[in-house]
């Protein structure tokens, strides 16, 4: 069975976005590193995935820049511009991807339709962002692996990753990685 990741970029204090709502926090943390955080590593992952699942709000997001984006300026551009995407959404009808494959759009029930993806063949699944599509995940126990970025900031406020969760997630640490401004990347699976 494909394996659900579930990947996001969190401040120090669990906040995955600030207290109005913006995502720039780790945008604006010092990229002069030439691994740029762990764009290598990134490239990498990317090859064991082959879809990529996004809500509406971070399809919008995504969409506004990775189709144009190329591999000069972002290494991993070309592979997560090919790989398949998948949009929940109950209000679009179609998602393009600028010259790239447009994303399938799924409506309803997400759990149901992330467990039917999960049981077909294929490489791992990767969420990103779309923080009420990853609480519900979380909550209908589906999450297979958490690849959390954090930052080295504090933002004391905000959107929090784990707020609705109902019941205690007892946690295997699989992996860290330190990279040189700062950010650290905890790679976890529930305990069996």
């Amino acid at each position: 069975m494909r394996k659900l990741i579930v990947e996001e970029w969190l401040s120090l204090d669990g906040f995955i976005a600030d207290k109005e709502g913006n995502l720039d926090f780790f945008t604006t943390i010092d990229t002069s590193d030439v691994n740029k955080y762990s764009d290598h590593d990134q490239l990498k992952f990317l090859e064991t995935i082959d879809a990529i699942l996004l809500g509406r709000v971070t399809y919008e997001l995504f969409v506004d820049f990775w189709p144009t984006a190329t591999t000069g300026v972002e290494i991993i551009a070309d592979r997560l511009n090919e790989i398949p995407k998948v949009v929940f959404s109950n209000s679009l009808t179609k998602a393009p991807w600028g010259k790239w494959p447009g994303a399938r759009i799924i409506n309803g029930d997400v759990v149901e339709a992330i467990t039917k993806l999960k049981e077909e063949p294929g490489k791992d699944i990767v969420l990103w962002g779309s923080i009420s599509l990853a609480q519900s995940l979380m909550q209908a126990n589906l999450v297979d692996e958490y690849h959390l970025r954090i930052c080295p900031v504090i933002l004391g406020g905000g959107k929090p990753l784990f707020a609705s969760i109902a019941e205690k997630i007892n946690l295997t640490l699989l992996a860290t990685k330190q990279y040189a401004p700062g950010t650290v990347l905890l790679h976890y699976q529930p305990a069996k």
